[in-house]
């Protein structure tokens, strides 16, 4: 996996993490440097670490699926790409976000947007990815783009958020097809 298509894994990844930010940016009144700080690190460290686990666990069963392994980077990217797309489009009105930004309100923020982000790790197992360089640089991506999306938050509202999880979610489809088809001898490697 080349580096450009690294970059917009991360940037796919980090659209759930965006849309939740910017939900963290309407919660506040008055966004602080510190509220920028905690929410980068936190979906940042945790888009850092969930690809690790998918990859620790994805290398244990690469011999065993090598043969069809390019079908299952596509299907896990595309149903990801798909799901993201189907829950920008969707009516539904979460709970109010409230303004708080400690462990108990970010924990479980930061792991619910970072589980699509384990199963690419699994996908990392059977693809050419250095994972480290690939996890400290999708940790990274997430951190830059979450900590400017609370402030984002505060300038737009809820107007561009589904926007940015449906092209995260395109990205990701996009990616998956063009593995497929490189496998299957349509595209140069």
């Amino acid at each position: 996996m080349q580096i450009l298509e690294l970059i917009l894994v991360a940037i796919g990844l980090s659209m759930d993490a965006l849309a939740v930010s910017i939900c963290k940016g309407l919660s506040v009144s008055r966004v602080q440097p510190k509220h920028a700080l905690a929410v980068g690190l936190y979906f940042g460290g945790f888009q850092a670490l969930m690809p690790l686990i998918g990859y620790l666990l994805g290398i244990r069963f690469q011999t065993l699926i090598s043969a069809f392994d390019h079908w299952i980077a596509f299907i896990l990217l595309a149903l990801i790409g798909v799901n993201m797309i189907r829950e920008s489009r969707s009516d539904d009105e979460d709970a109010p976000m409230d303004a708080a930004f400690g462990p108990r309100a970010m924990v479980p923020l930061a792991v619910a947007t970072s589980i699509d982000a384990l199963a690419i790790g699994v996908t990392f197992a059977f693809l050419d990815v250095s994972i480290v360089p690939a996890v400290i640089l999708i940790g990274c991506i997430t951190c830059a783009i979450s900590a400017g999306g609370i402030y984002l938050g505060r300038v737009v509202g809820e107007r561009f958020q589904s926007h940015a999880e449906a092209a995260g979610g395109i990205v990701l489809v996009l990616l998956g097809v063009k593995i497929l088809l490189e496998h299957l001898g349509f595209l140069g490697a």
